[in-house]
């Protein structure tokens, strides 16, 4: 399955970041939420995923919600996959860029295709 994988967009001095991964009938949008300064150490206190169609309707969960927020060790394996991504590595391509992107992407779709019911 193809994917494009939008990092990082943010309004200057917001606590809230969007990232986007956009896949050939789907797209997830995820919105991550920090404490403190964007400058100075943020803390990662909230991730927030929807799934939308690419014409923008957004598709309902199993049990009818739109929205997932991660909890418990999906939310610590976010972060570890999150700050990889965010890493002085991987923006300066001291690791392999791809297989980071995949293992966050194959994360965020393993939590969609437990939770959502694409057809």
């Amino acid at each position: 399955m193809n994917y494009k994988l939008e990092l990082n967009t943010q309004e200057p001095n917001s606590n809230i970041v969007f990232h986007t991964i956009l896949f050939d009938s789907f797209k997830v949008n995820i919105v991550e939420r920090y404490l403190g300064s964007m400058k100075f150490q943020p803390k990662l206190c909230e991730v927030l995923f929807k799934v939308r169609t690419l014409d923008d309707v957004l598709v309902n969960r199993r049990d009818g919600n739109v929205r997932i927020k991660i909890k418990g060790d999906d939310f610590e394996t976010y972060q570890n996959l999150s700050k990889r991504l965010d890493s002085y590595e991987y923006k300066n391509k001291l690791i392999n860029r791809k297989d980071v992107e995949q293992d966050y992407v194959h994360f965020i779709l393993s939590l969609v295709i437990a939770n959502y019911q694409l057809s």
